[in-house]
């Protein structure tokens, strides 16, 4: 299948202000629209305003439980 020719580059929606961005070289910091949108994105993964949905990471307590059940049960050679 043939697909038509298109000269004009692909958009996309900068994720902080939905401004159009090209996806070209020449944009810098793609897929944001400018630095300063990058830097509120930035700012909200830090401050965990973004997160990625999962499982809570186990913390230093539960690692340790784990570590002693693994040596009771590792068998002696």
């Amino acid at each position: 299948m043939t697909r038509p020719a298109n000269d004009s580059p692909l958009e996309v929606n900068c994720p902080q202000c939905a401004k159009p961005v090209p996806w070209l070289p020449a944009s810098t910091y793609r897929p944001f629209c400018s630095k300063r949108c990058q830097q509120l994105d930035l700012g909200a993964w830090a401050d965990e305003s973004h997160r990625i949905s999962g499982e809570s990471a186990m913390d230093e307590a539960d690692i340790e439980t784990l570590l002693a059940q693994a040596d009771r049960d590792a068998p002696l050679s």
